[in-house]
């Protein structure tokens, strides 16, 4: 399928506060938004790059338009094949590689919100890839604050990536990690604290909570926690939702970010199955609270 140019955004003022629940349920269309994973196979300058950008497109496009057809009510492109990852700025090609991926997949949305991560943790990056491709939002894994992951220690930039976005796209919403998967924070950190200085001097639209690892449940304590700690704070499930948890997980929860369950198998790497995404979507419609009536995409 060709691409075809996104409409031109009318300019915005830039925003002094952080998103509201009722400004991020209006930009997804729902108050329990649903976001899927597109996860690219990996790109030019990459371990494991094939040789064909052709080849990551078709798999992008075939993945976003499964989750679109099942009802999920965004995606997020990430070049989760480009391990192992940079701890901070990635390599110019990355950028140009994933500035034209989401481009593609901008151009199939239908018109709903794409995102952007830059892994391991490239907010300026991913600020420059939505910019170009006209995305809606990024996630940043390492907002404020520090972590101890598998690329080493990684710092918070929030002060750069917050007036980066202010200069070149002032809505784009930032989903920020509290205390990322694949990484220990260090001795000390308080996950209630953490969330506090996320949304009120990071400036965060999103609070994002996830499992050890990919495709593990997050830890629903952990959940409440943050949920007490930023009570009127948009917060997200970042991995381990599945059939299986999604009772437990989004009682508390505002939204998720999907990946490891929709695809075929439940197997990452084999492609999203319109089915998996179906009933996902089904059981979490089943479960909304009265605040989605009138938010629910028409």
């Amino acid at each position: 399928m060709p691409d075809t140019p996104a409409p031109d955004r009318a300019p915005t003022e830039p925003r002094s506060q952080p998103a509201s629940l009722h400004e991020v349920a209006e930009r997804f269309g729902t108050a329990r938004p649903l976001v899927g994973m597109v996860h690219l196979r990996p790109l030019p300058g990459a371990p494991g790059w094939q040789g064909s950008i052709a080849e990551v497109l078709e798999r992008a496009e075939a993945d976003t338009e499964a989750l679109l057809e099942g009802g999920m009510d965004g995606v997020l492109v990430e070049n989760f094949g480009d391990l192992p990852f940079y701890p901070g700025g990635v390599a110019p090609v990355t950028t140009a590689s994933m500035a034209r991926v989401t481009s593609h997949v901008r151009s199939i949305s239908r018109g709903r919100p794409i995102g952007v991560n830059v892994l391991r943790n490239d907010p300026i990056a991913s600020i420059a890839v939505a910019t170009a491709s006209e995305a809606d939002f990024i996630r940043v894994n390492v907002h404020t604050g520090s972590m101890f992951t598998d690329q080493g220690l990684i710092h918070g930039r929030a002060h750069e990536t917050l007036r980066e976005r202010r200069h070149l796209a002032p809505e784009l919403l930032i989903l920020a990690d509290v205390m990322v998967k694949h990484a220990v924070p260090p001795p000390g950190a308080d996950p209630h604290q953490q969330s506090r200085d996320l949304r009120n001097r990071g400036l965060a639209d999103v609070l994002v909570v996830s499992g050890p690892e990919t495709g593990a449940p997050a830890d629903p304590v952990r959940l409440e926690v943050v949920r007490r700690a930023v009570p009127d704070t948009p917060v997200w499930i970042g991995s381990g939702m599945g059939l299986d948890t999604v009772r437990s997980l989004m009682r508390d929860a505002h939204g998720a970010i999907v990946g490891t369950a929709l695809h075929r198998e439940g197997r990452l790497g084999l492609g999203i199955d319109v089915d998996r995404v179906r009933r996902l979507v089904d059981a979490v419609r089943g479960q909304e609270p009265p605040l989605s009536q009138g938010f629910r995409r028409k």
